[in-house]
């Protein structure tokens, strides 16, 4: 076990709870779309995904060896998180740990785009399919919360085609404007009759939405790793260390009563996925909200350990959630 520590879960800017999607900063502001984060790498990687297959496979091969040399920040938070999983390593291990994350990473956002564009011939099994048919029994709703490991969107596009049951997935908005136009036009696209897609903001009738949908016993879909700036964040801890979750999953389940389902999607192969569920909790309501929450999110804290441990290659979290000492090493290799 390792040693526990005391800092929070923080941004590198010491932000606590805030997003841990690649930081924008001043080199953002100077790239502008050419930015990673810009809207000149989706509309890229979707050309890509339309590639033959042995053009697509050099492709990622060497846009893998391109980040993996030039995102220096993201490269050393790769590194540093997977400490936590994988344990302390040298660094021919620490480079390959890094190359395997951004490759398993290319593909899945690869596929996430083939999908997206219309290609079919996917494969997904499923483990634990008695705690998704016991979370669904009777004509309840269901808050499946998952997180960034592997191709999360698969998980949120089960219920929709396997059960017919109409099925609400909040995402967040890009970092980009235009590379949320971009995304917003792509997904409206595919959307149809059972699947919707909403924008996580902070319009309050959004919540409203949701809560009405769960109550007609429809499903809503959210990832239950990443605190949104601005919004609440609950503590909890991954591998005996701390991390901050968000809020707003479990006090949706709480005020409705309906099950929490974690449910993870781990990529095996080309187009070949399972979506491991996992048992189905409930937040309880007493007069005691925060504590509630709070076990609810250890509770919840404890499936992503086990998710990251089964897919630690598969864990695309781009900023360091425990900026401090612990990795000198890993500061000076980038």
């Amino acid at each position: 076990m390792m040693p526990r520590r005391s800092v929070a879960a923080t941004d590198p800017r010491g932000e606590p709870g805030a997003p841990l999607a690649p930081f924008r900063g001043r080199l953002a502001r100077l790239l502008g779309p050419l930015h990673v984060t810009g809207v000149v790498w989706f509309r890229l990687h979707a050309f890509g995904a339309g590639l033959p297959e042995p053009l697509k496979r050099l492709a990622i091969g060497v846009f893998t060896a391109l980040f993996h040399f030039a995102l220096v920040r993201i490269r050393r938070a790769v590194a540093a998180n997977l400490e936590a999983p994988l344990g302390p390593c040298g660094r021919v291990e620490r480079e390959r740990r890094i190359w395997r994350t951004f490759h398993a990473f290319a593909w899945s956002q690869t596929e996430r785009y083939e999908s997206l564009l219309g290609g079919g011939g996917f494969s997904v099994a499923t483990e634990g399919r008695e705690h998704w048919e016991r979370a669904l029994a009777g004509d309840r709703g269901l808050v499946l919360v998952t997180g960034h490991v592997g191709n999360w969107e698969m998980a949120s596009m089960v219920p929709a085609a396997a059960e017919g049951r109409t099925t609400h997935v909040v995402r967040e908005e890009e970092l980009d404007p235009r590379a949320q136009a971009w995304v917003a036009r792509r997904l409206g696209g595919r959307e149809g009759a059972g699947y919707t897609t909403h924008f996580a903001h902070h319009d309050p009738l959004l919540g409203l939405a949701l809560r009405e949908a769960l109550e007609r016993g429809e499903i809503v879909a959210l990832q239950g790793d990443r605190p949104r700036r601005g919004g609440g964040a609950l503590p909890a801890e991954m591998f005996d260390r701390p991390v901050s979750l968000p809020v707003g999953p479990l006090a949706l389940a709480r005020q409705t009563g309906v099950p929490v389902l974690p449910a993870f999607v781990h990529r095996e192969g080309r187009r070949r996925y399972t979506v491991v569920f996992a048992p189905a909790f409930t937040v309880e309501r007493t007069a005691e909200r925060q504590r509630d929450l709070a076990r609810a999110a250890r509770r919840l804290a404890a499936e992503l350990e086990g998710a990251v441990r089964r897919s630690p290659h598969q864990w695309f979290v781009f900023r360091e959630l425990w900026p401090g000492p612990l990795r000198g090493e890993v500061r000076a290799a980038g």
